[in-house]
């Protein structure tokens, strides 16, 4: 397939890298890290074992054109650059695979390309970018993809088994909403909690912080699994989450937050992707993996008390750091 790469960052270097690796012809569309990867390709560090890749390189769309399956791999803050970025790569059988995380993704892509181009999917993978054009691989790597709005068709089949050839296992999923509802029982409070905790237990605990305390270090999982009252939190805060999806309908088993729970305590010191987003002075996804979320299960009818106040903590965090 001709894969175009928008969204450079860990995520997308990482699996437009595997597909390359795989023999695709890959288009990595660049910003700050375009001279390092057109000099000397993509690096992954990985317990699989090591690998460089050198995809193509592009600084604007219009470089790469029409492509078969483009990746989406932006953070969500950024996504007010999409309506430039996407019809370039846009042709009559493109399909558009977005892999962020939160709500509400594939809406707004199916409103720049249409439902029918659109797919969902998640990504349960431990990554960081270290350098540009350096990834490192820590754990896991599982996609879970799916159609937008429809059942899935043959070529979400096709989609699926490329990326799997490439390594990382891919399924996909008859209900991409209930996937988006379990990933969000992990990413709620591992990247909440590790950007909240910066304010202090004690901020989270009453959902205000103290004006007058300086915020300290994000917390990593391991923090947030070895302290008894941090862990404690993040149970609460999975239940609250599953409890809203189960009123949405959707088929989020109980056994979910315990799945998650045992899923971490392999990752080691972990830092979430909004933790490092947030020790680099980048803006939250505040919207997509928190507020979202909270509006659904409001209008579900479930009360989420943990939740209310972990986005009043990180409300006031992006306001003290990020305010225009």
């Amino acid at each position: 397939m001709k894969i175009a790469v928008v969204g450079c960052g860990a995520l997308g270097s990482y699996y437009g890298a595997v597909l390359c690796r795989s023999g695709h012809e890959v288009h990595f569309l660049l910003r700050s890290d375009y001279d390092a990867v057109r000099q000397s390709g993509v690096a992954v560090y990985s317990p699989n074992g090591d690998f460089n890749v050198r995809p193509n390189c592009a600084r604007d769309p219009s470089e790469i054109g029409a492509a078969e399956l483009v990746l989406i791999g932006l953070k969500t803050t950024a996504n007010d650059v999409l309506p430039r970025l996407l019809p370039p790569l846009i042709g009559p059988d493109t399909a558009v695979l977005t892999l962020q995380n939160g709500l509400g993704n594939e809406a707004a892509i199916a409103s720049l390309v249409g439902a029918g181009k659109t797919l969902g999917g998640l990504c349960f993978v431990c990554l960081n970018r270290v350098a540009p054009g350096q990834i490192q691989h820590i754990a896991h790597g599982t996609v879970i993809m799916g159609e937008y709005g429809r059942p899935s068709q043959a070529r979400t089949h096709r989609i699926a088994a490329a990326i799997a050839a490439s390594g990382p296992p891919c399924s996909v999923t008859e209900d991409l909403a209930a996937a988006h509802w379990e990933k969000l029982v992990w990413n709620i409070p591992f990247n909440g909690l590790g950007v909240a905790g910066s304010a202090g237990l004690e901020a989270v605990e009453r959902g205000r912080m103290d004006p007058d305390r300086k915020p300290g270090p994000c917390l990593t999982t391991d923090h947030l699994l070895d302290n008894g009252r941090w862990e404690k939190l993040v149970r609460e805060l999975m239940i609250e989450t599953i409890r809203a999806a189960q009123a949405l309908g959707l088929a989020v088993s109980d056994a979910a937050a315990e799945r998650q729970m045992d899923r971490t305590r392999n990752m080691g010191a972990y830092k979430a992707s909004t933790l490092i987003d947030f020790e680099r002075g980048q803006d939250l996804e505040l919207e997509s993996i928190f507020l979202e979320p909270l509006r659904q299960a409001e209008k579900a009818g479930v009360s989420c008390p943990r939740l209310t106040k972990l986005c009043d903590v990180l409300k006031e965090l992006r306001i003290k750091f990020f305010a225009p």
